[in-house]
């Protein structure tokens, strides 16, 4: 690996989200959608028996993973998803921690080839995450670009339950906002990484879950091209004062995802 290769990127910190993965019912498909709407490329790894894993490239820059869903996960109920991954230093000891704060363990510890090692965990309020302990993939090497991951933002029946726990695996650092809807961010070592909002009956029946938010240059635009390409807006665009304008949106296998264009960071 080059020298740039192993440069710690912002998002590669222990704590941080550093990787995101779509598992869905049609790879093809979406490899097709998600060309036309951010302009990625790909690259396949074969998994032998298991399948293929696709590599997300923007630019020559690795943005996450993509994988069909097999007829296991299916057969076991697995919806398709995007699923987000955070950085930690050893995963035995991240998996070890989440449970005795209160998480449930979906995938023990295993090695990602010689990638890295992952768990699969379910925070004690439903909601979904991964583990990485990097060995020779770090993570995403590109992030807060357009057309990479930007910001990752946990939908949640209890705040207080889920902010607990998440303080206490990873230590963030929790900042209340006001306004229309009470919203934590959380930050890592002082850096804004994600959010947080408590699901309410008048959002209808949401499961607790780990949102990705992609950066756009043209919130409505990308919206619109969704429908064009068969996926559906599941919120219009709508601007949030300070931070940017953001739209809600599902691809044509229902994986649900978000997109913001970011107000300009003022210097």
């Amino acid at each position: 690996m080059t020298e740039a290769r192993m440069q710690e990127l912002p998002n590669q910190k222990p704590g941080s989200f550093c990787w995101v993965e779509l598992g869905t019912t049609d790879a093809d498909g979406a490899k097709n959608f998600y060309r036309e709407l951010f302009g990625w490329d790909y690259e396949d790894h074969s998994m032998g028996p298991d399948g293929m894993y696709t590599i997300v490239k923007l630019n020559g820059k690795d943005v996450g993973g993509l994988y069909q869903l097999s007829s296991a996960m299916l057969e076991q109920g697995m919806p398709t998803h995007w699923l987000s991954y955070i950085a930690v230093t050893n995963a035995e000891d991240a998996t070890a921690q989440a449970v005795s704060a209160g998480a449930t363990v979906i995938k023990e510890p295993f090695d990602a080839g010689p990638n890295g090692r992952m768990s699969i965990i379910q925070d004690p309020t439903g909601a979904v995450f991964a583990t990485w302990q990097p060995k020779a993939h770090p993570g995403a090497a590109a992030y807060r670009e357009t057309g990479a991951l930007c910001w990752n933002e946990l939908g949640t029946g209890d705040t207080q339950k889920a902010g607990d726990f998440y303080t206490t695996m990873f230590g963030w650092e929790t900042e209340v906002l006001s306004g229309p809807m009470e919203y934590t961010v959380f930050k890592n070592n002082g850096e804004g990484i994600g959010g947080m909002y408590e699901i309410t009956p008048l959002m209808g029946p949401m499961p607790p879950n780990w949102m990705a938010y992609f950066a756009v240059d043209d919130c409505d635009g990308t919206a619109q091209k969704t429908t064009e390409l068969g996926g559906t807006v599941m919120r219009l665009p709508e601007d949030i004062q300070n931070i940017g304008r953001f739209a809600i949106l599902s691809d044509p296998s229902a994986a649900v995802f978000a997109i913001i264009k970011p107000e300009p960071r003022q210097a």
